[in-house]
């Protein structure tokens, strides 16, 4: 029976499901049965320090029920355990209080059935040695990967406070055009950091960038998950894991190439980039279709349909059109080549738009 899988935190559920009922991620096609264990790929985000790598599931006396009531513990005589921030299939993440270094973290705890699935923790590990390695103002990576004398597996990562960018476009219906290119700054930033180590995103999407404020009130954007981030060259062993029959990253935001299964760079990220930059303008996708499937196949025969056609209320200026509709591109070098050489001609269309009249469309679109 075919089934759908969440592609945030790996819940499998029958094949009538949308969307999960657990984050509310939209599902996507697998035949994985309902009865399979899920993979290790809910939550996360990340920051470099340390790594305790953990050897080889060692059996665990806590209770799978005890992980969705650690408030109040010390876990590894080190993080307090303050509040439950979510879970996944196999995983709790908590808000934890480092006593040693006073600084509060998010938490995953890996359920004892996860941390004895070979697949599963060598995937974490990936995680946890790329995350590692992404340091930056504008990325959520992973501090440690620890494990518990008694055989607990658990990752720690910084606590990120904020809104997530698809619950800001729910709430507020499009983003203004200046918010808009500042935030592609930002997002492309904290990418080249990973592209620069020859590191794909490759689940781009609202969904994964978190908008913070400052203390002094301004916002910037923070890219998380790169649970399915991959390097280029993948070996032997991401081969094996990602062979699983599920699609990995969201089709809405994918690229031509992913689509095609084809190896992925930096340009994929550009145009899942791209495509949200779009959709945060328009409020609106740039390609149609009845059903998810047909929207997937448009994106691989059509161009996007012209920002300024998708939405003629909005009077969105023509530079900013040209700008997305390159790095929409539907081959990889007709897009631009660098996250921010697209980050800054987005702020360059928009600069050149001027300021519009207070109020009405045009002072929403320009955040007036």
């Amino acid at each position: 029976m075919s089934t759908r899988v969440c592609p945030a935190c790996a819940s499998v559920y029958a094949d009538t499901a949308t969307f999960c009922g657990k984050c509310g991620t939209r599902l996507v096609a697998s035949d994985r049965p309902l009865s399979t264990t899920p993979a290790a790929s809910d939550v996360v985000t990340p920051r470099a320090t340390e790594a305790r790598m953990p050897a080889s599931a060692a059996p665990t006396t806590r209770p799978v029920a005890a992980l969705s009531q650690m408030v109040g513990e010390v876990l590894d005589g080190r993080y307090r355990i303050i509040k439950k921030l979510g879970e996944g299939g196999m995983s709790y993440v908590y808000l934890g209080h480092d006593v040693s270094a006073d600084r509060r973290y998010a938490i995953k705890l890996l359920s004892p059935a996860l941390s004895k699935e070979e697949n599963a923790m060598a995937r974490l590990r990936r995680e946890a040695a790329v995350g590692m390695r992404l340091e930056h103002p504008n990325v959520c990576h992973i501090v440690r990967l620890g494990e518990t004398e008694e055989g607990l597996v658990y990752v720690v990562m910084p606590y990120v406070e904020g809104e997530i960018l698809s619950d800001r476009t729910h709430r507020t219906g499009v983003v203004n055009l200046q918010d808009t290119a500042a935030w592609v700054r930002d997002i492309a930033a904290g990418l080249q950091v990973a592209h620069d180590l020859t590191i794909v995103h490759r689940d781009l999407k609202p969904e994964n960038i978190m908008i913070c404020r400052r203390d002094d009130g301004t916002e910037y954007a923070v890219v998380m998950d790169f649970g399915l981030a991959k390097e280029r060259k993948a070996g032997a062993e991401l081969e094996k894991l990602t062979a699983t029959g599920i699609v990995l990253g969201t089709p809405e935001f994918m690229s031509p190439e992913q689509l095609r299964g084809k190896q992925l760079d930096a340009r994929s990220d550009i145009y899942s980039l791209s495509l949200m930059a779009y959709e945060m303008i328009s409020g609106k996708l740039p390609f149609e279709g009845r059903t998810q499937q047909e929207m997937m196949i448009s994106r691989l025969r059509s161009d996007p349909t012209p920002i300024r056609q998708k939405r003629p209320d909005l009077q969105i200026p023509e530079a900013v059109e040209q700008v997305l509709a390159k790095g929409m591109a539907r081959e990889p070098e007709q897009r631009y080549q660098t996250a921010p050489e697209f980050a800054d001609a987005l702020s360059a269309a928009v600069a050149s738009a001027g300021s519009p009249p207070q109020g009405g469309l045009l002072g929403r679109l320009f955040g007036r």
